[in-house]
């Protein structure tokens, strides 16, 4: 079904097939992220929810930064998941909705977090081993702190 979406048929004209799913993320490189996408935050005096899931969407790592507003919670592990789901950042269906008219049938699709700052964890294979989503600022700033994060996985 969600193939079928708009942004996913322009997405496949436009640029390669994503990734592949592989292996679930270990912890190892779990904490390497979250390390990373912590001391993103910290540096710049952002109060975030960090979450980490596996390619199966289970949640791995969670950590809330003192001060974070309570909402980011669920938001940030509503990133993750919908990154890992959708095999890309979260970013592309916030500019699909954006762009309004059928695409915004995206808003339908129960659980798909449609807000910059979920970010595909791949691994050094290329395939997706999880994904990150961080909320608590202004979203080109979770995605900031999510790519740290990602790419310290690698």
């Amino acid at each position: 079904m969600l193939a079928s979406l708009p942004f996913a048929a322009a997405h496949a004209q436009t640029a390669a097939a994503p990734p592949a799913y592989g292996l679930g993320i270990s912890l190892d490189a779990a904490k390497k992220a979250m390390a990373a996408a912590e001391a993103e935050a910290n540096k710049n005096n952002w109060p975030v929810a960090i979450a980490i899931v596996d390619s199966a969407s289970k949640l791995v790592m969670f950590v809330k930064i003192d001060n974070t507003q309570q909402g980011s919670v669920d938001i940030a592990i509503g990133k993750a998941t919908t990154a890992v789901n959708l095999r890309r950042q979260t970013k592309a269906l916030q500019d699909a909705i954006g762009q309004g008219g059928s695409n915004l049938r995206l808003l339908a699709v129960p659980g798909l977090m449609p807000l910059e700052g979920g970010v595909p964890i791949v691994g050094a294979d290329g395939k997706i081993i999880g994904g990150i989503g961080v909320s608590g600022v202004m979203s080109n700033q979770d995605a900031q702190v999510a790519e740290a994060g990602a790419s310290a996985a690698k």
